[in-house]
């Protein structure tokens, strides 16, 4: 149904009629003929996009890096230069989606659907021509099949998104009292933020040693700081230049451990305090009010199920660093750890302090925003895991959808409890009765005028 053969060729196609191709310099060498590899992915998207046969148009771009990586471990084309020579002996390349990625294409043709009769050919045998014939079929065979695969797997992939989505989102209606969730959870991946407000002194990452372990200089790290350098991937290059800077070269020093931990800490602290928006968006606080409802009334099963589907929707930089900072603040809020400060207790410190980080609404109480951090962070073990209930409903509505039926029929859930034929007959019955009823005794009533009993009626 999807002419993959015709399909095939019309993305090559497009491919070889629509990249910029030029000479181009990479690392103070000139290359004649190549492309960039983003460019690459503008012109499958677009072309993806305009097809008659997937006509979409909210194709991720991740989706036209995997059709290039296909495009390309087919031969279609290859890269050129340092990284050509590098992987040349290895199975498999990874196709880069930047403008600095240079490719050209292999010296082949589009796979013929007709054979081409050349001088050759005449001069052939029956058996080899027919040989020919086959192997030329097989080859159209074998384009059908792979790009098929192509395109089952992004029909696929974009129908299983939508319909976990979906059921996440009629689950957790259930379990909190929201009156629609239309304009909510509508989070895009957010860049980190510039907590300078100036432009980053860091030319690239590339010169910079950002792997802090190394600084350490420690056989082995604990819990408390691995958890605390996991989180500052997220952070820019000047914290972690900080971060390199404040450490203690000589390891002889006593209590080195919690200089250690100070130093990462602070730096940790004074990140998240310049930071201008809270890991959790003030746009859900319908979704943050309904959890912190359940937790008030003893409802942590409901709780830790819904705080699960509300982290499952949130984008995934933002779930991860979430993650992370939780995974940290636990492990620092026990009091057998680092002591943060010598008059409170750790966990206390904690809360107070890391609450505007992770939830910051001005409608919220401070102790419902506190309620709501201390529950994600006891619960951060099981918060990031996918509920049972959420994989039974995708499944099976999956399920229906590959049976062919229509998913607008049945939702998977119910509101209300069903009844027989004969309950429902029966109240409907008992109804007419009670509304004649009344009637009769609205009519037979002196004291309601002949007017007002006809607008009752």
């Amino acid at each position: 149904p999807f002419q993959a053969t015709q399909l095939w060729n019309s993305i090559i196609h497009a491919l070889h009629s629509q990249v910029e191709i030029k000479r181009r310099r990479q690392h103070l060498k000139i290359y004649k003929n190549c492309f960039t590899g983003s460019n690459a992915v503008d012109v499958v998207l677009s072309h993806l996009m305009q097809s008659m046969y997937l006509s979409c148009n909210d194709i991720s771009r991740l989706k036209g890096v995997r059709v290039c990586q296909a495009l390309m471990d087919h031969k279609v084309f290859e890269p050129v230069g340092a990284k050509l020579y590098l992987f040349k002996n290895e199975k498999e390349t990874e196709f880069e989606d930047t403008n600095t990625s240079l490719y050209k294409f292999v010296n082949s043709s589009l796979t013929p659907l007709l054979p081409r009769k050349n001088q050759d050919s005449e001069s052939l045998s029956p058996d080899q021509i027919c040989k020919q014939k086959t192997k030329r079929s097989s080859n159209n065979v074998l384009h059908e099949i792979f790009f098929l695969k192509v395109c089952f797997c992004l029909c696929m992939i974009s129908v299983i998104e939508d319909v976990w989505k979906q059921q996440a989102l009629l689950r957790l209606l259930q379990l909190i009292d929201v009156p629609l969730l239309e304009d909510i959870l509508v989070s895009s991946v957010k860049t980190k933020p510039d907590c300078f407000g100036k432009e980053d002194l860091i030319i690239s990452n590339t010169f910079l040693d950002r792997d802090i372990t190394c600084s350490l200089n420690l056989p082995e790290l604990d819990k408390w700081l691995y958890a605390a350098i996991e989180c500052l991937e997220y952070f820019p290059d000047q914290f972690i230049m900080m971060v390199s800077q404040q450490l203690p070269q000589s390891t002889n020093k006593p209590n080195i451990l919690n200089t250690y931990k100070k130093i990462l800490f602070d730096i940790i602290i004074k990140y998240y305090s310049q930071k201008k928006d809270s890991l959790l968006g003030t746009q859900d606080l319908a979704i943050h009010s309904g959890i912190i409802v359940l937790i008030e009334k003893g409802k942590m099963d409901q709780a830790l199920e819904a705080s699960q589907l509300y982290v499952k929707l949130l984008a995934p930089n933002i779930r991860e660093e979430l993650h992370r900072l939780l995974t940290f603040i636990a492990i620092a809020s026990k009091s057998e750890g680092y002591k943060l400060q010598k008059q409170f207790d750790n966990r206390l410190v904690i809360i107070k302090t890391c609450t505007k980080f992770i939830l910051q609404n001005k409608t919220l109480s401070k102790a419902q925003a506190e309620l709501l951090t201390q529950f994600l962070m006891d619960s951060h073990s099981e918060l990031f895991k996918t509920p049972l209930t959420l994989l039974e409903l995708t499944s099976r509505r999956l399920e229906s959808l590959l049976e062919g039926q229509d998913p607008d029929i049945d939702s998977g859930f119910t509101f209300c409890q069903r009844v027989t034929t004969k309950e429902y007959e029966d109240e409907k019955q008992q109804t007419n009765q009670y509304l004649l009823a009344l009637v009769q005794e609205m009519d037979s009533d002196p004291a309601i005028p002949l007017k007002q009993k006809k607008k009752i009626i």
